[in-house]
């Protein structure tokens, strides 16, 4: 109790610093949330095509063979292949000025329905607010700061809500609607902030993984003992596609991961723009109760020759919990059910700026009133009292 002044200082300061970070940041994030589910909505050629779900698909050479002839002098990044009939391919290429270009074509027919620029995209200029502001490497420092801010923030939080008698605890549990404005707001702050401090530590302790490399290497060294592992495999071949099938060199490859694994599953290849390092190969198992599970595939860049297979129950404890920060982090772990409570907490991250500013600006005013009162009853001229003569003996 005889610290709460000092942690109430502190709240009230770091909340000012990093208030209006923390609104965006939180807004935009609950945004993200649902950008799977809203995805189809804002840009739909990225995510359905019009095509028969039914007719037989097209070698992926193909696609990715008409997706390089409108670019000439790119290169293949990423290529996404889904499960659902009904979803196009997603096809990353890296172009002669550096830019990455994001791809959408038909599986079944081989046509174009989408091309833009990566940097372009509604969700990727949403993302890049979250992560950065927008402000590149220094948005990153701003936003991994007030990370940390607001993770001291909710813990300070914590300390105020807690009543200094547990009979008075039932009334901090609720908002009193019916209360002045002043007391209303001061409750939402206080009452939704209590009910949310967990998954709200959760959000940020896990979206301080993006910020900090000394945290992630933290993480897996109380997990594994070590640092961050390196999951890369060299190519065996560095300067010939003489071995190199180019009219079905990736459709085989995705074809051996699927065989590999018999789970449903969608499919993304990562290519090494540099050439020194292999093909990996990542098939995500649809029927693992919770996403994120994902098998690894490593082939040669320019044989196609399978190198190695890493499997999900072969990493560390380390790698298992780096693959749960994402889902937890978006709430997308158990579904629609924690995507909602991620989204609502988000929505209380943001306000809490707000209601805090006003709680802020309401007791300064109050402070005001009361110097400018007292100043003016010192400046009154005091009333001199009047002598009351004795009562003179009869």
């Amino acid at each position: 109790m005889k610290l709460k002044p000092y942690i109430k200082t502190l709240h009230l300061w770091l909340g000012l610093v990093s208030g209006l970070v923390v609104f965006v940041v939180a807004l935009s994030g609950s945004v993200l949330v649902f950008e799977d589910d809203l995805g189809p909505f804002f840009d739909p050629a990225y995510y359905n095509t019009p095509e028969h779900a039914a007719a037989a698909k097209m070698p992926t050479d193909i696609l990715i063979e008409n997706a390089l002839q409108k670019h000439p002098g790119a290169v293949l990044q990423n290529l996404y292949t889904f499960n659902d009939p009904k979803r196009s391919v997603l096809i990353n290429l890296t172009d002669i000025n550096g830019e990455q270009r994001v791809i959408s074509a038909s599986p079944y027919s081989g046509k174009i329905l989408k091309d833009t620029l990566y940097e372009k995209r509604f969700f990727t200029i949403v993302t890049k607010l979250h992560r950065y502001l927008l402000m590149g490497d220094t948005g990153k420092a701003i936003t991994g700061a007030s990370c940390l801010i607001f993770t001291v923030l909710l813990i300070s939080g914590m300390i105020l809500w807690w009543p200094s008698k547990l009979k008075n605890l039932k009334q901090r549990l609720k908002i009193k609607w019916k209360a002045s404005f002043k007391r209303v707001n001061w409750d939402i702050h206080a009452v939704l902030g209590f009910y949310s401090v967990i998954p709200l530590l959760l959000i940020a302790l896990t979206g301080l993984i993006w910020s900090y490399r000394w945290y992630e290497n933290t993480m897996y060294y109380i997990a594994d003992g070590t640092p961050k592992p390196i999951h890369k495999v060299k190519n065996r071949e560095t300067d010939s596609y003489s071995t190199r099938d180019n009219n079905n060199f990736y459709t085989s490859i995705l074809k051996e991961t699927d065989s590999l694994f018999t789970y449903r599953g969608d499919i993304r290849l990562i290519r090494d723009l540099k050439g020194k390092n292999s093909i990996l190969v990542l098939k995500e198992n649809l029927e693992a109760p919770i996403p994120n599970i994902r098998d690894m595939v490593y082939f040669d860049m320019y044989s196609g020759e399978r190198l190695q297979i890493k499997r999900y129950d072969e990493l560390s404890a380390g790698d298992k919990i780096r693959r749960m920060i994402y889902p937890l982090h978006t709430g997308s772990i158990y579904g629609y059910p924690t995507k909602i409570l991620a989204f609502v907490v988000c929505l209380i991250a943001a306000a809490s700026p707000v209601t805090g500013l006003l709680i802020w600006t309401g007791r300064k005013k109050k402070k005001n009133k009361a110097f400018l009162r007292q100043k003016a009853e010192s400046h009154k001229p005091r009333k001199l009292r009047r002598s009351i003569p004795e009562r003179q003996s009869v």
